[in-house]
């Protein structure tokens, strides 16, 4: 489990589970009077429906006249997650109206719940942004307490005060889901941190840009190196630009697989060096940077026996940057670079595609705040020209 300092990180739950919660909340209350404190819900499918249960306190049950609304505030534990804190609500009618082949639970997605408006997602054009994992959860949380004898309807819409304005601080733009955030979660507990949920938005994000028609991505490890390949290239279309952070193999892995031709990597320096060694992830914990033969590749790139010494006893790759002449850092940068190349071989082979062409925009992170550039393959806007949208007009929703 993931530490800060001697204490565990504390867990929370999806908005898939608060919304399943206070879906659940608002149908007990509708069937008998009472307002549950807390609800236990399940996991979201394919669990079983014994294999995990969740149990979550009820901020507020009422009778608005025309249904029942329940809220949950959202509890994202110590991730840093845009959407804790936030109400998720719940509005379930009951139409008992006779039905042979009941119940039925209809879900829909109203204020401040997003509307997915690019093909890509799992999620059809056009429908409320209420992922299948948690779609399956609120419904299910429905059914348990249905009585045997309803056969009618529990109609279920899912709205969150302020979505529309959180979701300013997620990556919903990006992906075509406007007016809201997504209802998501396939595990239905958020653990801090969760490189599994990043590695899932990867996945996401390139399948929006392969279904806007294009087959150029651009990894980035974050933010500024997006915004750093943003100004070299403002052509560059958002939809194509994936924040793939220390994922190395997995997001080379995912664009072969959906059928990219080519991945460009804005990088700086010391990520680039991992890439090099080879790690499958660069993250701190998993892939430690060797001085050593960075020092060694220092020296076939042209560098003087006391920068060699110098870099072997580094304690960052900025630092051992610094050691080094201009000129001598871009011939080690180009080194660098054909290492990388070759290990992104490496981990795409096998892959449903291969003959992937990786290419590389590598920054200095010594070089201020605008981003001093030390490598740069060739990158032009046909690169991103559109090939065959999978939708009509996609993007123009």
């Amino acid at each position: 489990m993931s530490r800060r300092g001697d204490e565990p990180l504390r867990e929370g739950f999806t908005t898939g589970s608060a919304a399943a919660a206070a879906a659940r909340a608002a149908t007990l209350f509708a069937l008998t009077g009472e307002v549950p404190k807390t609800v236990d819900i399940p996991l979201p499918p394919p669990h079983p429906a014994d294999a995990g249960r969740l149990t979550i306190s009820i901020a507020s049950v009422a009778d608005d006249g025309l249904g029942v609304r329940a809220a949950v505030v959202k509890d994202a534990g110590d991730d840093p997650d845009a959407t804790h804190g936030a109400r998720i609500e719940a509005h379930v009618t009951l139409d008992p109206a006779f039905s042979g082949v009941g119940p039925h639970v209809l879900i829909g997605g109203g204020a401040g719940v997003g509307r997915v408006t690019l093909p890509g997602l799992p999620v059809e054009v056009g429908s409320a942004a209420i992922n299948p994992g948690p779609l399956g959860q609120i419904r299910q949380s429905v059914l348990e307490v249905l009585p045997d004898y309803f056969k009618g309807i529990a109609l279920v819409f899912i709205e969150v005060p302020g979505g529309e304005d959180m979701a300013k601080h997620t990556l919903n733009p990006r992906l075509g889901v406007t007016g809201g955030i997504s209802i998501l979660g396939t595990g239905g507990i958020v653990r801090p941190y969760s490189h599994g949920a990043w590695a899932e938005c990867v996945c996401r994000s390139l399948d929006v840009a392969k279904a806007a028609g294009h087959l150029c991505a651009v990894m980035t490890t974050g933010r500024r190196s997006e915004r750093f390949f943003q100004e070299r290239h403002p052509f560059t279309p958002d939809v194509c630009l994936v924040q793939a952070a220390d994922f190395f193999a997995h997001s080379l892995r995912a664009a072969a697989e959906r059928g990219f031709s080519t991945v460009i990597w804005a990088v700086f320096f010391g990520k680039l060096v991992k890439q090099a060694q080879g790690f499958e992830s660069t993250h701190a914990r998993s892939a430690e940077l060797d001085f050593g033969l960075l020092a060694r590749w220092a020296a076939q790139a042209g560098a003087d026996e006391a920068a060699v010494a110098a870099i072997a006893g580094a304690n960052t790759a900025s630092q051992a940057l610094s050691l080094l002449p201009v000129e001598t850092a871009r011939r080690l940068t180009s080194l660098l670079v054909e290492r990388a190349k070759a290990a992104a071989a490496r981990h795409v082979k096998g892959s449903a595609c291969k003959g992937l062409d990786v290419r590389y925009v590598v920054f200095d992170l010594n070089n201020g705040t605008d981003g001093g550039c030390l490598y740069a393959d060739a990158s032009d806007p046909a690169l991103f020209s559109v090939a065959s949208p999978l939708h009509p007009g996609a993007g123009s929703r």
